[in-house]
């Protein structure tokens, strides 16, 4: 049955307009990106077949083109149109948090975090440079690591928080193949870091763990090292 045979409140752009987006599910979200679906399916079923097939709606994302453009009515616009929603999503949150305190929307945070890790299949560490006011200055890369181990240059990062005059920073990376919870090596090198960096001005706040399908671990609210917020 086509989208246009459903009741209109039950059409997903209806539904957005009159509940809002908050009320859809993934796969109405989807539909409604994908405006329609292929012979014998709606827009609603394709949908449904990408977010089965590649998992959730983060591994589609994360999907490359000739993964996305094998599935039958998704061609490289679509894998380019997707491609730009993540992108654009990921520079609103980086925007936002430029402009306000990152720690008062902690949950955008963590977002912002995780579209950043996205899909990485190997272990990246990357950081959020603060100024004063705890807003967003800069992020960056610092290092990209094998596919269980990554080695944390306390001297580099020590001295890119000095260049871009940060007053604080967040570190965050990934576990690809594990869970969202720091090593004895993540907790021990997070603490030197941060008492390293201390007597130069500079707080690392917090470090986040962020794993496939799982909130990101922060180790301050965790009380793993000392809370600066």
């Amino acid at each position: 049955m086509s989208i246009t045979d459903w009741d209109v409140h039950d059409r997903p752009r209806e539904k957005l307009l009159t509940r809002g987006a908050t009320a859809l599910s993934d796969a109405e979200l989807l539909a409604i990106f994908l405006r329609m679906g292929v012979q014998g399916k709606s827009a609603v079923d394709l949908a449904q077949e990408l977010i089965a097939h590649f998992g959730s709606l983060s591994r589609l994302f994360g999907a490359t083109q000739a993964e996305l453009t094998e599935i039958k009515g998704m061609g490289s616009a679509k894998f380019a149109q997707l491609q730009a929603v993540f992108e654009m999503s990921r520079r609103a949150l980086a925007d936002n948090a430029s402009q306000h305190t990152v720690i008062a929307d902690l949950p955008a945070l963590k977002t912002l975090i995780q579209l950043h890790l996205h899909d990485v299949p190997h272990e990246r560490c990357i950081a959020l440079l603060l100024d004063p006011a705890l807003r967003l200055i800069h992020i960056e890369t610092l290092t990209e690591g094998t596919l269980t181990h990554l080695n944390f240059d306390v001297r580099h990062i020590a001295h890119r928080a000095l260049s871009l005059n940060a007053h604080a920073l967040i570190l965050a990376h990934n576990h690809p193949q594990g869970v969202s919870e720091p090593s004895p090596t993540d907790i021990r090198t997070t603490i030197e870091l941060q008492n390293q960096l201390l007597p130069l001005g500079v707080h690392l706040l917090d470090h986040f763990i962020v794993a496939d399908g799982q909130s990101p671990f922060s180790m301050a609210e965790n009380h793993l090292i000392a809370n600066a917020f």
